[in-house]
């Protein structure tokens, strides 16, 4: 620590900033302490009675420590590191842990390199978890290897490679086969994120003796709770798709369990989520809501998870810790009046902050033939597997069904959609296509490229011209979200990094997004589906119960192609 520090902290020089008269929230005590804060170079010197030569009244203000975002795929907010903190960052978001498995999905190695120096010097830290399983399953075409190999050494490196990312291919962790062992072994000296959806018993008990340490894909307390008791930080998540936050939070006040190993996420959440409801910020808020003290909620998203993540001096407003801080107007709608990061107004550290544009080869992935309308045909005969959706939540249903059909062949209708899913790294040209119970959309198409986790594109809508139009368009863009009606293009969001994210300023990306959203959102698609979101996880082969990859339709439970 800087001798300066040390004096201002001694009171024998004045602190270079000192916020005055603050009521602190003290996340050692879990008190309410009245206080002037000292810092100094960057660093809270001392929590008591300070003089500076800059000072700031923080009379009828909260000081608490700067927001972390325990699990986030910066890619899913659509925006790259420089934009994606220039979006969190004034809501009070100082820190987060983020996997990059979408891009390095599409790009491999390249796109860790990338991150890494794009994330430098932003007003918000970034520590980075390598991912653990790209792809997901062997049962998807990805673009790009992420073997131990490539990933040894990323492994190497030091703090802001905080750790390997999400291990969802539990299965063969649970059977102790597979490559996952060699990457377990790569990065036991760090933290390793968990993703099992469902994991219980025997099979929980192996996952977390593999060295797992979180879980952020419960969505019961029940579930939260046997996971906690195994030993596994448990993340409450509230994205734009994924909320699972109501229902642990109310599990947590009612039976009266310690909060000290559960934090908050997000995992994915859009812009323009984040620009109307903040972003950690209202996890905070929605737990108080819920009735939880809002020390105990201030704590999950800060000290909790920096000290689950061993981030050294994040989390506190207490000496030596950064000077990350909040400045909020009250303690019951979490209202953020101002950011400071290292001790700086946000505000000047997002000016100084420096933007790194994504390299060519991340810039140029759409490899894929145009696709005609003949090639979504899907011949049905009887009832048909049906992936259901199910409200708020990226489950699905596995159902069997009578769906309707012309001539042989299924025809979508207001109740069922087609899904298709087209293979675009230009490894094999597959195309897949099954029925969508849920999503609603009639008289046009949606087309992405986000489809988690491998990236080709998934497409869903009522007739096989509109369908076609938009997975076509993504061509044009260099991939992004189009949105196809009456054999137009009525809308479009390129996101050419990638075929996931935009180098454009965030409130450009969030203005094109609430724009094709609005259009989505008069094609018949309900409220509780997000048309993007939603969409993007129906090719997720690691979340129960029913997938559609470009390999075909895919049973999680039984973890094989339906046949």
């Amino acid at each position: 620590m800087e001798k300066c520090v040390i004096d201002a902290a001694a009171g024998r020089k004045k602190a270079a900033l000192v916020f005055k008269n603050a009521t602190v929230v003290n996340v050692f005590t879990k008190q309410l302490v009245k206080a002037d804060v000292a810092v100094e170079a960057g660093v809270i010197a001392g929590v008591g009675q300070y003089n500076g030569e800059t000072e700031v009244d923080c009379t009828d203000k909260i000081l608490c420590p700067g927001f972390v975002d325990a699990h986030i795929h910066v890619e899913s907010t659509m925006a790259a590191p420089y934009q994606f903190a220039r979006a969190v960052a004034p809501s009070g978001t100082t820190t987060v842990v983020a996997d990059p498995h979408e891009i390095v999905n599409v790009c491999g190695a390249e796109a860790v390199e990338w991150l890494l120096q794009a994330s430098e010097d932003l007003p918000v830290d970034i520590y980075w978890m390598i991912p653990s399983s790209v792809p997901a399953t062997p049962f998807e075409t990805n673009g790009a290897p992420f073997s131990a190999r490539e990933m040894a050494p990323f492994a190497k490196m030091g703090s802001r490679v905080a750790g390997l990312g999400e291990v969802m291919c539990y299965p063969d962790v649970v059977a102790g086969t597979g490559e996952i062992y060699d990457k377990l072994a790569l990065f036991r000296h760090k933290h390793i994120d968990g993703h099992a959806p469902g994991l219980s018993g025997k099979e929980l008990a192996a996952y977390a003796a593999a060295g797992i340490e979180t879980e952020h894909e419960c969505t019961s307390f029940a579930e939260a709770k046997e996971k906690l008791a195994a030993g596994l930080a448990i993340l409450v998540r509230e994205g734009s798709a994924a909320k699972n936050l109501t229902a642990i939070v109310e599990g947590l006040l009612k039976e009266n369990v310690p909060t000290d190993r559960f934090l908050f996420c997000t995992d994915d959440k859009h812009l323009d989520d984040i620009a109307r409801e903040g972003h950690i910020r209202w996890n905070v808020h929605q737990a108080v809501q819920l009735g939880m003290s809002a020390v105990d909620a201030i704590c999950m998203a800060s000290f909790y998870a920096a000290r689950v993540y061993g981030l050294k001096g994040v989390g506190a407003i207490a000496p030596g810790y950064k000077a990350d801080i909040a400045i909020l107007d009250d303690l019951k709608e979490i209202n953020v009046h101002a950011v400071y990061k290292d001790g700086v107004p946000i505000e000047q550290r997002i000016a100084a902050a420096k933007f790194v544009p994504a390299p060519d080869a991340l810039v140029h992935t759409m490899h894929f033939t145009p696709v005609l309308p003949a090639q979504l045909a899907l011949p049905v005969q009887g009832k048909a597997h049906v992936i259901e959706m199910v409200p708020y939540q990226i489950v699905t249903k596995h159902a069997l069904e009578q769906v309707p059909c012309e001539n042989g062949l299924f025809r979508p209708n207001s109740t069922y959609s087609k899904l298709c899913v087209v293979e675009r790294h230009g490894k094999n040209g597959n195309i897949a296509v099954c029925p969508l119970k849920g999503y609603g959309i009639t008289g046009g198409a949606i087309a992405t490229s986000v489809a988690h986790d491998s990236h080709n594109i998934i497409a869903a809508g009522d007739n096989d011209e509109d369908i076609a139009l938009a997975v076509n368009h993504l061509q044009q863009t260099g991939g992004g979200y189009a949105l196809a009606a009456g054999g137009k293009i009525l809308g479009e969001l390129a996101l050419p990094v990638g075929g996931l994210m935009s180098e454009r300023p965030w409130e450009e990306i969030r203005d094109a997004t609430n724009s094709i959203l609005k259009k989505a959102a008069q094609m018949g698609i309900p409220y509780h589906v997000d048309p993007f979101i939603s969409l993007s996880f129906m090719a997720l082969p690691v979340i129960p119960s029913l997938r559609l990859t470009d390999k075909g339709l895919f049973d999680v439970d039984r973890f094989d192609f339906v046949q």
